[in-house]
């Protein structure tokens, strides 16, 4: 499913601004919060995908 591939990639790119947050540095906090708000929307085009298939079987 590429919904779920695009959630993977999302995560993926965040995880160098995780740590450089967690060592203080604000800028990075910023994105970090960016990035999860796409990721949040992902998730959702990801259960409204399953929901889709669960309803087509």
């Amino acid at each position: 499913m590429q919904e779920y591939e695009d959630l993977k990639v999302l995560i993926t790119e965040i995880e160098s601004d995780i740590s450089k947050a967690e060592g203080g540095n604000k800028a990075a906090g910023t994105r970090v919060r960016k990035q999860m708000q796409k990721v949040k929307q992902s998730a959702q085009v990801v259960r409204s995908r399953i929901l889709e298939i669960r309803s087509t079987q």
